[in-house]
């Protein structure tokens, strides 16, 4: 576990975006980064720091996802035929974490992610505790029945913040998702700009 889940904040500065587009981040009062010098710091990036700040906002998205993790996920969508940019998005996409947060049954990626290895979740039936899980079309995730009543998914489902992307179908009444298919990168409904190209130039170096 990394120290990132005690600084979400501080990655919205450092990275000069409200990245997961919460109205109570900082960088929407105060839009440069943390430290004595954040507010001097103006000079033009470099094309490798432009392609480091496109990972580092992909990366810190998804939650607490080390490097090695994150340079996995690039291996997989580079093994997979098609666009590997778009290969990309979809297995982070896939995730369980990011399933349950799409869907609305947690308020950020990281509440997910605990959700998840607290074994509220099962997916088609099984309880499963890895937030990394691939889910695959046609899976049904669902909260389990002794979880169901607890007040933070209550919470998370009534937040008028988000909409439920059409690759799911969400069952509110019962704490079920489908994961319908993996979305294409313009399906997924990122609050700031990403650039998974950039991601993959990165790597590609």
């Amino acid at each position: 576990m990394t120290k990132r889940l005690n600084s979400k904040h501080k990655v919205d500065r450092r990275l000069k975006v409200n990245l997961w587009g919460r109205p109570k981040s900082p960088f929407n009062t105060r839009g440069y980064p943390p430290g004595q010098h954040g507010q001097s710091k103006s000079s033009k990036p470099s094309d490798y720091g432009i392609q480091l700040n496109a990972k580092q906002k992909l990366k810190s998205y998804y939650g607490n996802m080390n490097e090695r993790q994150f340079r996995n996920v690039y291996k997989k969508a580079m093994m997979n035929k098609g666009n590997t940019a778009e290969n990309l998005i979809g297995l982070l996409e896939r995730r369980l974490d990011a399933i349950i947060y799409r869907a609305k049954l947690a308020t950020t990626i990281f509440s997910a992610r605990q959700i998840i290895n607290h074994g509220h979740v099962k997916v088609n039936n099984k309880k499963v505790n890895i937030s990394s899980y691939l889910v695959k079309e046609e899976d049904t995730i669902e909260i389990r029945d002794k979880s169901k009543q607890l007040a933070f998914i209550d919470v998370a489902l009534a937040n008028k913040e988000r909409e439920v992307p059409e690759y799911l179908q969400v069952d509110e009444k019962n704490k079920k998702v489908k994961f319908v298919r993996v979305p294409k990168f313009e399906e997924v409904p990122y609050p700031v700009i990403m650039e998974p190209n950039l991601v993959i130039e990165y790597y590609s170096r």
